[in-house]
């Protein structure tokens, strides 16, 4: 079998708390964040065990969270990156992480039920291309249950504040270089390096190049508005801002 598939490292938590840091250098409101999200799980599940697909999961930060506010809770996490697929198996445990392309309509298929209260995402679908993401939409809505939620919180500008947003992002860049420069955490380049060197993540680095070819799509940032009417136009029920911070934002939409 490939490493892709099989590949799990020994001691994932010290990757977990490797990415969570590195992440939250560029994202210091990440928990706040993740908050959000748990918060629209706990109102459309009324206490009960929520069934969650965690879209785009990566390392599994979302699904690790789940678990500790909803003991109960069930998730899926789908991810294309063999490396971040590795850290998730290993934190999570094989079963309920999947490797999908999401931006291929198949995707669907590999899912394991197509009846959750709510998907989650984080930060990751701004990679799609705008037509992409509006098709994924629309068939996110097909996997949740009626009454469920869908949660996406990526980056989202306002058009009505573009001069505060603009500020606001020099800003957060300034704090996040200091604290590269200092040595405080790790950048996105020198997070990879370490996993080059490790002798277990490193060898997937090969077949994470022949995911991506070297890089991902090109990033976009589609105004929040734009993604509220994306939704509305695939089918949702109620589409709106649950959270924003500067140039994010949490939307929501019930189906």
């Amino acid at each position: 079998m490939s490493p892709y598939t099989t590949a799990l490292v020994e001691e994932p938590h010290a990757w977990q708390e490797s990415w969570d840091r590195q992440q939250e250098a560029y994202l210091p409101d990440r928990e706040e964040r993740f908050a959000a999200l748990l918060d629209a799980v706990a109102a459309v599940t009324d206490g009960r065990s929520p069934r969650v697909l965690d879209l785009a999961g990566g390392t599994g930060s979302i699904s690790l969270r789940l678990r500790r506010r909803f003991p109960g809770a069930k998730s899926t996490l789908v991810d294309l990156d063999p490396v971040l697929l590795a850290i998730a198996r290993s934190s999570l445990g094989p079963g309920g992480v999947v490797a999908a392309d999401l931006r291929k309509p198949e995707w669907v298929k590999a899912l394991p039920n197509r009846d959750y209260d709510a998907v989650l995402t984080a930060t990751a679908l701004h990679w799609l291309e705008p037509e992409r993401l509006t098709r994924l939409y629309a068939e996110l809505r097909g996997v949740l249950r009626v009454g469920g939620v869908l949660v996406n919180v990526d980056h989202m500008p306002d058009r009505g504040l573009p001069t505060l947003t603009s500020r606001l992002t020099e800003r957060a860049r300034h704090r996040r270089d200091a604290r590269h420069a200092a040595g405080a955490v790790l950048s996105w380049r020198e997070w990879w390096r370490h996993v080059a060197a490790d002798p277990t993540l490193g060898p997937l680095m090969a077949e994470r190049e022949k995911v991506f070819g070297g890089n991902h799509a090109a990033e976009t940032a589609e105004p929040v508005d734009w993604h509220i009417a994306a939704l509305r136009e695939a089918g949702f029920a109620e589409a709106g801002v649950l959270w924003r911070g500067g140039a994010d934002a949490a939307i929501a939409a019930l189906r």
